[in-house]
């Protein structure tokens, strides 16, 4: 099949899937009446359902599972904590205008855009060129604002509606501003994630932790980005729930005690080797990854063991998951090492869990701007002879130079890292004073020899205080959930044959609904039967819906398998039932009194379809399908 058939394959293939969920109310724009705003959805009942149901299994799956200390913080955040933590001064996309209508577009989508048109539906291309290409977009994340910018000249993009010309690309902050208070002088931000509110929590959090590490934090919440073109539906949007963990470690030892129980899993990793090798993703068990130091440590890979285990549980197809290392050009200069759990889906390779090791840069960028040691200590048996960094700022000379930021310039200089600070000590040693960035001021100031006293020295301790480091596995439930639809879904032909029924087969596990309850005709026994049913499904905390209408039973089953539904009661006598299964179409018959808890034990997953098919007699009808 050639590249621009498959592309016109998974289009109409897209588009069944989202009509179906569009039209069954899983989810539909927001404020559709007055035509909508770009990358805002409301999600509907159903889609409703299929999201608490991911994160009920979220927390159990990480948050109960590893003792994780759950917070919940504001999604309206003081412009302070977005400047220390970098977002106020880097959290930038490239943008373009339309030149005569001021219409703005993402400068990297534009030339993404282009090259994937070429590759898939020029048929005159040469291989040269299509190699460009595809090298375009391999470093794409890589290009700076003059490079897009010559890129997209060369190639002569213009607006995608008017085909006007474009400005030059230049930085957009995608957070959105808002002022706290009625004054206007606080300036905030609506948080573009929710790692933060954990960061600045630390100190509090450690002490009810009983001041051991490790330890983890979790928080599940909406996240803003103000996207300059929002596309691909619940992909990339401007409201958005994620679900964070900060888990802490000491830096010296990031192994994990229950590590043994995921290092057998094997699973697609694409390791950076190999990206850059033009290589293919490959099955690697993650004790392998781990043991050769391809994933930089236990902790790490821990977390991306259990990650997979989310995600395969939830209904994610195991062959269209990988996890892909970032590669040098990616990397957070601060970060140790940093994973991608990509899911494919007719989009492509999509990013749906970041798994990184972000050393100590959070908590130091709080500590100083914020002058409160977010720090842990380790307490020794016996004391310690230790080399021990001294910085013994000189607080008269500092008040003489910097007056009323005397104490701003004190912190900045204590909380400097051994690295910074013996280098300028080598500085005043060589040239009398240094330049030195002190973060709360946002500027660069000079340090002279007589302002600040650098050296190290042996001493006695009783403990070791240090900056954890932190492992941060963080999921876009959107995504997560878009995918989760995608590899869910198919179609199947109808009894006749003369329709293509739509089908969800969602795990008990996410289904919105957990099973119907179908009295077979509309008769008042069969119906008091039915409520019955409904009672004791209440009774045992299962979801369910009741159809009542008169049209036949196969309908009925279709409009249930279009929603997801693993299991359909069909009440076809008042002493017992069938229970048929979604994918299967097999019927099993049950005893009304028996039905709710049999259906309980399959959606709880404490039984198999497969182990009620041995346990109760089979049944069959042709009246019940259509």
């Amino acid at each position: 099949m050639d590249a621009a058939q498959e592309a016109r394959n998974r289009e109409a293939f897209r588009q069944a899937v989202v009509n179906t969920l569009e039209r069954r109310l899983f989810y539909v724009p927001s404020f559709k009446i007055y035509r909508g705003v770009a990358g805002l959805y409301d999600y509907g009942p159903p889609g409703c359902a299929v999201k608490s149901n991911v994160l009920a299994f979220w927390r159990q799956h990480f948050v109960l599972e590893e003792n994780m200390l759950e917070v919940d913080c504001p999604c309206v955040t003081p412009e302070v904590v977005l400047k220390a933590s970098g977002h106020v001064d880097k959290f930038t996309d490239l943008m373009v205008k339309d030149e005569k209508t001021g219409t703005c577009y993402r400068a990297d989508h534009l030339l993404k855009d282009f090259c994937k048109e070429k590759l898939e539906r020029d048929p005159n291309i040469t291989a040269e060129k299509a190699a460009e290409f595809r090298h375009v977009l391999a470093v794409l994340d890589d290009l700076s604002a003059e490079e897009l910018g010559a890129k997209i000249k060369d190639y002569g993009i213009t607006a995608p509606d008017t085909k006007n010309p474009l400005s030059a690309p230049y930085p957009f902050n995608l957070m959105f501003q808002t002022s706290i208070g009625p004054s206007g002088l606080s300036s905030g931000y609506m948080r573009p994630e929710t790692a933060q509110g954990i960061f600045v929590n630390f100190k509090d959090l450690y002490y009810y932790n009983g001041n051991k590490l490790p330890f983890a934090a979790a928080q599940i919440g909406q996240a803003f980005r103000n996207e300059i073109s929002p596309r691909q539906g619940l992909l990339r949007v401007r409201e958005f729930t994620l679900a964070e963990i900060e888990h802490f470690v000491d830096p010296e030892d990031k192994s994990h005690p229950k590590f043994s129980e995921v290092s057998n899993l094997e699973f697609l990793m694409f390791p950076r080797e190999d990206q850059v090798s033009g290589l293919s993703a490959r099955r690697i068990h993650i004790g392998e990854a781990v043991s050769k130091g391809i994933v930089n440590n236990e902790t790490l890979g821990y977390f991306i063991g259990r990650v997979y285990l989310f995600l395969t549980h939830l209904g994610i197809d195991k062959e269209r998951l990988r996890f892909r290392q970032h590669l040098a050009n990616e990397m957070a200069h601060y970060a140790a090492d940093c994973w991608d759990a990509e899911i494919e889906c007719s989009y492509g390779w999509i990013e749906c869990v970041g798994i990184a090791d972000r050393s100590a840069y959070d908590l130091r960028a709080h500590t100083e701007k914020s002058g409160v040691p977010l720090v842990a200590a380790e307490k020794f048996s016996e004391p310690r002879e230790v080399e021990k960094l001294v910085i013994a700022p000189v607080k008269k000379e500092l008040g003489l130079a910097f007056k009323g930021n005397q104490k701003m310039v004190t912190v900045a200089l204590e909380s400097m890292g051994e690295k910074e600070a013996m280098e300028m000590k080598a500085t005043l040693e060589s040239k009398g004073e240094a330049e030195f960035h002190v973060c709360t001021l946002e500027r660069v100031v000079t340090i002279k020899k007589s302002m600040v006293t650098i050296l190290k020295e042996k001493k006695k301790e009783h403990q070791r205080v240090f900056t954890p480091s932190v492992i941060e596995p963080s999921f876009g439930i959107g995504r997560i959930i878009y995918c989760l639809y995608e590899h869910s879904f198919y179609t199947r032909s109808s009894k006749g044959g003369d329709e293509q029924l739509n089908v969800f087969r969602f795990p008990p596990l996410v289904a919105p609904i957990k099973c119907t309850v179908f009295p077979l005709v509309q008769n008042q026994q069969y119906e008091e039967v039915a409520k019955r049913i409904a009672k004791s499904l209440t009774a045992t905390g299962i979801s369910y819906k009741i159809d009542i209408t008169g049209t036949s039973i196969g309908k009925r089953y279709a409009r249930t398998d279009e929603l997801g539904v693993p299991l359909a009661i069909t009440v076809d006598s008042t002493s017992s039932v069938t229970l048929r299964e979604r994918d299967s179409k097999q019927q099993i018959r049950v005893n009304v009194e028996e039905v709710a808890s049999v259906v309980k034990e399959v959606t709880d997953g404490f039984s198999t379809w497969a182990d009620m098919l041995w346990k109760y007699p089979t049944h069959s009808s042709s009246a019940t399908e259509d």
